[in-house]
């Protein structure tokens, strides 16, 4: 009875090493996707902006309406990117809670 007790828990033992293991590959894997998130996030925007000045360098001749028009998409493209990066990180969330949900790793203690 004793060698199926030690089995029993050096097969746990395992067991909860792997999930320790997925379960930071998974923590890694959200990461990463926020950090690209925010890469593309803040890449966009510089670009925004610069679109942005461009518009308002070609309208330099006081067009309230060309400077209106970039503005306004700006802030369009800041709305959309801010929607995106929420998405990707709550997708991101969702599958880290699913991996430890599985794995069993989400009751306390």
């Amino acid at each position: 009875m004793s060698q199926q007790q030690f089995n029993a828990g050096q097969n746990r033992g395992q067991a909860q090493e792997k999930a320790e293991q997925w379960t930071e590959s998974a923590k890694q894997t959200a990461q990463s996707a926020c950090d690209k998130t925010a890469d593309l996030a803040h890449s966009a925007r510089d670009k925004t902006a610069d679109l942005s000045q461009s518009a308002r360098d070609k309208s330099a001749d006081g067009s309230h309406s060309a400077k209106h028009s970039a503005q306004h998409n700006q802030e369009q493209a800041a709305g959309f990117l801010g929607q995106t990066g929420e998405s990707v990180k709550n997708m991101a969330q969702g599958a880290y809670d699913g991996v430890k949900n599985s794995l069993g790793m989400n009751e306390k203690k």
